[in-house]
C-alpha cells in the first residue's frame, strides 16, 4: 500500500450467481468510500461450494481486474467469504484453572480458553472457521460477557463453533492463490453482511438476518450483542427460477427475467387479468405467462424457505425472543412483497436491509442488498485492522500486553479468535 494513511481493504464475494469485488477505504467521517467494484457471472459455483475450479478462477479474474481498472491498484489481498450447505454450527463448553487466583484474569487468558476449543474432536474431514465466545464463568458465576480484570481461579465459557468442509475450504483457497491472490481473512458470508445491515440496537435486542442468495439462504440470530446462532438453507433464488422454468415451461433466462421484473412473493398482490408475453421458440407462436400463476409458483417455494428459517429460530430457542424480528438481504430480498410474506409466516416483524448505513456518497447500485455480504467483507477487514492496531498499542515496553477492561464487540471477538485471520501487519502488504 503506497500509503498507510489511506488503507484499501478489498471484499471478494465468491456467489452462486455472481462473484464480486468490491475495494474501499474509510474516508473522513469513518463512512465506507467504495473506490471501484467488479463483477462476473458465477458458473463454477453451486449452493455456495465451488464445483468448477477453472471457471471460478477465470470469473475471480474477471472481477478482479474489473476493480483494479476502477481503483488503479495492484490487488494482491483479498477478504474471502464462505458459505454453503456444508457449513455446520453448534454450542460447545470449555473451561481452564488458572495457576494464581489471586491475579486478573487477562487477555490471555481468554485466549488460551478460546485456542483449546480448535482441539475438539469434529467430524472427519471438516475444520473449524470460527470459535466465538458466549457467555463466560468465573468461579461459577455465570453470565458474564468480558471476564478480563476479575478475579479467579475457574474461567469457563460457552462457544458457538462454526465449521466447514476441508475440501471445499481448500478449494475456494486454491480459487483465490490460482488468480494471483492472497486471502487475509475468511469469514462466513452471513457475519459479513449483518456488519453492513444490522444496527447495534437490533442484535442487543434479538434479531434474525436472512440472506437470500442465488444458491443457499444464510441464517444468523444474534441477541444480546452475541452471535447466537447460524445456519445455512441450501435453497435460493436460484430454485425459484428453477421452479419458474418448469411451471411455465419457458428458458432459464426467460424464468429469470419473469422473476426479477414480474415476480410477486404473495399471489394475492397480484392482478387477475394481467398477461406477459415472450417469445416463442424457433417458427412458435409466442408464450403467455399469467403474473397470477407466476406469483403462486414464487410464493409457494419462498413460504417453504422462510418456514425453514423459522424453523431454525424455533430449534434455536429464540422464537418469541427476537424483538428486532427479521432483517431480509441479499438478491432475494428484492423480490416484490417479500416482506409481507416473512410477516405473514412467521408472524415477527420484517424489514429489507440495505448496506446504506456504512456507506459514504456516489455508491449507487452497491446500495441494492445483492451487494450486502460483499460490503461486510471490506467492513469486516476495516475491523480485523482496527483490532489489530488496537493489540498493538496495547503492548507494554516488555512486550506483554496489557489487560484491557473492554475488548470490544461482538466481530472484535471473531476476529480474534479466528483461525485464519493472519497476524501480520497489514500495512507491510502491497495493493
Amino acid at each position: 500500500m503506497e500509503d498507510n494513511k489511506e488503507r484499501i481493504v478489498v471484499g471478494l464475494d465468491i456467489g452462486t450467481t455472481k462473484i464480486c469485488a468490491i475495494a474501499g477505504r474509510r474516508n473522513e467521517y469513518g463512512k465506507l468510500e467504495i473506490l471501484g467494484m467488479g463483477k462476473a457471472e458465477s458458473e463454477g459455483v453451486m449452493r455456495g461450494v465451488v464445483t468448477n475450479i477453472d471457471k471460478t478462477i477465470r470469473a475471480i479474474q474477471k472481477a478482479i481486474a474489473e476493480a483494479e481498472e476502477q481503483t488503479n491498484l495492484n490487488i494482491q489481498v483479498v477478504n474471502v467469504g464462505i458459505a454453503g450447505q456444508h457449513i455446520r454450527s453448534s454450542i460447545h463448553h470449555n473451561g481452564i484453572t488458572r495457576k494464581n487466583s489471586d491475579t486478573e484474569i487477562t487477555v490471555e487468558d481468554v485466549a488460551r480458553l478460546t485456542e483449546e476449543m480448535f482441539r475438539i474432536v469434529i467430524p472427519p474431514g471438516n475444520d473449524i472457521i470460527h470459535v466465538m465466545p458466549q457467555d463466560y464463568t468465573v468461579d461459577y458465576e455465570g453470565g458474564i460477557k468480558d471476564p478480563v480484570g476479575m478475579q479467579g481461579a475457574k474461567l469457563e465459557a460457552d462457544f458457538h463453533v462454526i465449521t466447514a468442509k476441508t475440501n471445499d475450504i481448500k478449494n475456494i483457497n486454491k480459487c483465490v492463490m490460482r488468480s494471483d491472490l492472497e486471502i487475509e481473512n475468511l469469514i462466513l458470508e452471513p457475519l459479513a453482511s449483518s456488519l453492513s445491515v444490522l444496527s447495534d440496537e437490533e442484535k442487543e435486542a434479538g434479531v434474525c438476518l436472512v440472506d437470500i442468495g442465488g444458491g443457499t439462504t444464510d441464517v444468523a440470530i444474534f441477541h444480546d450483542n452475541i452471535i447466537r446462532h447460524t445456519a445455512v438453507i441450501p435453497f435460493g433464488g436460484n430454485i425459484i427460477t428453477s421452479d419458474i422454468k418448469q411451471g411455465c415451461m419457458v428458458l432459464t433466462h426467460q424464468a429469470e427475467s419473469l422473476k426479477t421484473k414480474f415476480g410477486m412473493a404473495i399471489a394475492e398482490e397480484a392482478k387477475e387479468n394481467e398477461i406477459i408475453t415472450i417469445p416463442g421458440l424457433r417458427n412458435r407462436p409466442p408464450k403467455e405467462i399469467s403474473v397470477k400463476n407466476l406469483a403462486c409458483i414464487i410464493e409457494a417455494r419462498m413460504e417453504e424457505i422462510i418456514e425453514l428459517v423459522h424453523a431454525e429460530i424455533i430449534t434455536a430457542g429464540y422464537e418469541g425472543k427476537l424483538s428486532g424480528g427479521i432483517v431480509l438481504t441479499g438478491g432475494g430480498a428484492q423480490l416484490s412483497c417479500v416482506k409481507q410474506l416473512v410477516e405473514y409466516v412467521t408472524g415477527m416483524d420484517a424489514r429489507i436491509g440495505y448496506p446504506n448505513e456504512h456507506l459514504g456518497k456516489s455508491s449507487g447500485e452497491l446500495k441494492s442488498p445483492m451487494y450486502a455480504t460483499a460490503i461486510g467483507l471490506v467492513l469486516s477487514g476495516f475491523m480485523a485492522l482496527d483490532d489489530r492496531e488496537e493489540r498493538y498499542n496495547q503492548m507494554q515496553p516488555d512486550g506483554r500486553k496489557r489487560s484491557p477492561r473492554d475488548n470490544g464487540g461482538f466481530f472484535k471477538k471473531i476476529m480474534e479468535k479466528t483461525k485464519l485471520l493472519l497476524v501480520d501487519d497489514l500495512d507491510s502488504k502491497e495493493y
